[in-house]
Formats: structure tokens, C-alpha cells, sequence
């Protein structure tokens, strides 16, 4: 998953300077009146959990990545108000100190790992399936490629592979069976910036384990934030 983020990453930055390139050598086209703002888009986040039990903090890398299409819908005559809906696809990792196990009963194990365990990594991998819709506004025409936009909406999505990971000196857990681990994932977003790059926000609306409790009785709301750059591609 690790090695996953960095080639993406890697292609991220070459989209990025591919689109800086192209915006100034395209030749230009008749100006089209109904013009649409189709978009593919692309983007890297650092992920912050949150909510996390007390003792609770990030720990290691803790960061996505993200791609898709989203169709534009204008719904007035200057078609710089519209409507989006699209698909695509997230990986996230988060680093945090929540271990996450099991009993020889198959019983789920949640620990907030303090400084006396030692342990060189404890991560929590999601590929997720997403529906964004984004209601828009910006200030394009339908002759300027350059304009500021501030897009919020949600996503509606569906986590097909999660893993959590923990490694310490001669031991591993993989956990991919987590009867807690709610598998839909409802998230509230927002990107606005002007141009190629774009200010991106996430924050999960319904928390990653239901009816989960640590070792201790306290409740797992475990939630995440993500910020990062969202880039479009037209």
C-alpha cells in the first residue's frame, strides 16, 4: 500500500506539470456558449484521525491519494453555478497508535499502544469506491480556462479493502476482518482555489467502528480529516 501511494504520488506531480504546460500551448477553439466543466480529477491528502481514545495520537505516515470523474451539470444561464456528480477511487493510510487485534475467541481487540510497547509500525489501510456530488460555483466564462471555483457536497462511498497492520521486532498482525469496521463511508468535502491547484477538506461524517470499545471500556469514534491539493484536469 505504501509503495501504491508513492507511485501515484509520483504521477500526480507529472499530471501537474503536464496541465501547467499544455493550458499555455493548447490552440484556442470557438467559444462554446453551453460549455460544461467535466472534470477528472486528482489529488494527495495528509490524513488527520480524529476522535481517537485517550493517549490517542498520529503516529507514522498518515496520508491518501485519489482520482475519478465528475460530470457538470450547470443550472443557470451564466453556467457558473452547477451540479456535480462523479466516481472514483481513494486510498488512505492512517498512522496512528491504535492497535487493533484479536482474541483466540475471534473477539476484536482495540489498545491505545502507550510508550511501553515498542514497535516500529501500526496502520489502518482503506482502498474506498466513491460517489462524490459537489455543488459549484465559480467564476469561469466560456472563454477563460483560468477562474476561482469553491465547490463543497459530500461523497458517498464504499470501503472494498481495509487492513490493519501492526509490527514490532518478531511479530506481526494483519487484521483484515474487523466486524466493527463500517465498511460505508459518508464524508463531508469542500476544494476551492483558482486555476490548476486547489485547497481540498474531508471530514468523515460516520465514524470507522461501530459498538467498537478498547481494552478499557472507552468508545472508538475514530473519524478523519483529510486537507491536501485537488487538481482538475479538463
Amino acid at each position: 500500500m505504501q509503495s501504491a501511494l508513492k507511485i501515484l504520488f509520483t504521477l500526480f506531480l507529472g499530471l501537474v506539470s503536464l496541465k501547467t504546460v499544455a493550458q499555455d500551448s493548447i490552440p484556442k477553439f470557438p467559444v462554446d456558449s453551453l460549455y460544461r466543466e467535466d472534470q477528472f480529477y486528482i489529488g494527495v491528502t495528509y490524513n488527520v484521525p480524529l476522535n481517537l481514545p485517550s493517549g490517542g495520537n498520529i503516529r507514522g505516515l498518515s496520508g491518501g491519494i485519489q482520482f475519478g470523474f465528475l460530470r457538470d451539470m450547470p443550472i443557470n444561464k451564466q453556467r457558473n453555478v452547477a451540479i456535480a456528480i462523479g466516481a472514483g477511487l481513494a486510498i488512505d493510510q492512517l498512522g496512528e497508535n491504535l492497535f487493533i487485534g484479536e482474541t483466540t475467541n475471534d473477539e476484536t481487540i482495540f489498545r491505545v499502544l502507550d510508550g511501553n510497547v515498542d514497535y516500529t509500525r501500526n496502520r489502518f489501510n482503506m482502498a474506498i469506491i466513491e460517489a462524490p456530488v459537489e455543488f459549484r460555483w465559480r467564476t469561469s466564462t466560456p472563454s477563460s480556462y483560468k477562474f476561482w471555483r469553491v465547490y463543497g457536497g459530500f461523497r458517498v462511498g464504499y470501503a472494498y479493502y481495509y487492513k490493519a497492520t501492526f509490527k514490532q521486532s518478531g511479530n506481526t498482525v494483519n487484521q483484515t476482518k474487523i466486524p466493527e469496521f463500517d465498511p460505508l463511508r459518508l464524508s463531508a468535502t469542500l476544494s476551492l482555489g483558482y486555476n490548476t491547484f486547489n485547497f481540498f477538506a474531508s471530514y468523515s461524517i460516520n465514524p470507522f467502528f461501530k459498538d467498537a470499545v478498547t481494552i478499557d471500556g472507552e468508545s472508538v469514534d475514530m473519524r478523519v480529516l483529510k486537507v491536501g491539493l485537488l487538481f482538475y484536469i479538463l
